[in-house]
């Protein structure tokens, strides 16, 4: 019998969701932290393991759906804006519906993410300035709005101020998240444009509506320090987000004007949760930490929740009453520079056989 979708196996929160491409998304495990979180005082710690998604981000969630609902209203092709994961996730997905894709992209999207795009058939236009200044990059999807809507299509955006049809998709991490985890605590996500935080918060809102919780869980807004739209927002006590002029290197993250940031800061008040703003190198440190602490391979974007649970750990600022869940969201593959930068030699070392004994675990040559 064939397994059911991610869309079918949470249709009731779902509707239309019949129309949805299929192709493994969702499902992917929360695994317990070995060493990071006892080290940081954080006694069940957890990892949503979303860069095991078909293209390597939970931005397959989105784009199962939104493909599925383009090719159900008879379009021939997509048009969507990216800094890399979504427009990977819907040239993968158009691929699967035999649909077009154009992907119109933040100016300095990693090179691994681009030629990802590519392979599946994508056409790709890197368009200056996009998601850099905060200005600029809203009149640039003004823009692609107005000529996506003049051809009778919508543009895809993983925002609910855009495209609030698929991102309901990503409310689908939330319900596997209680499923797994029905005492969690606290959850750290991490932010740049805010669609990730606020379908999480609505995954857990359709939850308590259905009397399956008493209460969301506190989620924690987590932003790389050049692209501070809503972590200090929070701090402060301020109603609303903030644009930016984003000067963050963190692929993914980089978001400096307002889509969702409104209701992230909302959402996080509500809930009791916090902003927090990390360094990047801090970033990077963990993203480390992950691959040789823990065996999981993020990009940088993935490392940004974790980053946050323990700068909380070390704030005092986690309450200890539950598991702490961080959502790992897009793979180290995606992002082949900073893999480069993270070993400790500079590259594989090349021997000869006569060297193999010494280069043995435990016989002194080997790390």
């Amino acid at each position: 019998m064939p397994r059911p979708s991610l869309y079918q196996r949470h249709a009731r929160f779902l509707p239309g969701c019949e129309a949805a491409i299929d192709l493994g998304q969702g499902g992917t495990p929360l695994v317990k932290s070995r060493r990071i979180g006892a080290e940081a005082g954080i006694p069940d710690l957890r990892f949503k393991l979303e860069q095991l998604n078909p293209t390597g981000s939970y931005k397959d969630r989105f784009a199962g759906l939104a493909v599925g609902l383009a090719r159900a209203e008879g379009h021939a092709a997509c048009v969507a804006t990216s800094s890399g994961n979504t427009g990977a996730a819907l040239a993968a997905f158009c691929a699967r519906a035999g649909m077009g894709c154009a992907l119109y992209v933040s100016e300095n999207a990693p090179q691994g993410k681009l030629e990802q795009m590519l392979a599946y058939g994508a056409d790709v236009y890197r368009v200056a300035r996009f998601t850099i200044d905060a200005a600029e990059s809203g009149r640039i999807s003004e823009t692609l709005e107005r000529e996506a809507a003049a051809r009778g299509m919508q543009l895809f955006i993983t925002a609910y101020a855009v495209s609030p049809g698929p991102m309901e998709g990503i409310k689908t991490l939330a319900y596997e998240i209680a499923e797994d985890a029905p005492e969690v605590a606290d959850i750290f996500l991490p932010v740049g444009g805010g669609g990730l935080f606020v379908a999480t918060g609505r995954g857990f809102d359709d939850l308590v509506s259905a009397g399956e919780r008493a209460r969301p869980p506190r989620l924690h807004a987590v932003q790389p320090v050049g692209n501070d739209t809503v972590a200090t927002p929070l701090r402060e006590g301020a109603a609303k987000a903030r644009p930016v002029d984003t000067a963050t290197t963190i692929s993914g993250l980089g978001v400096g004007y307002i889509l969702d940031g409104d209701e992230v800061v909302a959402r996080a008040r509500a809930s009791g949760g916090r902003g927090y703003v990390i360094d990047e190198d801090r970033v990077r440190a963990v993203q480390r930490r992950l691959a040789q602490e823990e065996g999981l391979l993020v990009e940088p974007a993935g490392a940004v929740a974790v980053a946050g649970a323990l700068d909380a750990a070390a704030r005092g600022e986690l309450a200890g009453d539950g598991p702490v869940v961080c959502v790992l969201t897009g793979h180290g593959f995606k992002d082949p520079a900073t893999l480069q930068a993270m070993g400790a030699e500079p590259g594989a070392r090349l021997i000869d056989r006569a060297a193999i004994p010494a280069t043995f675990p435990g016989a002194g040559g080997a790390r």
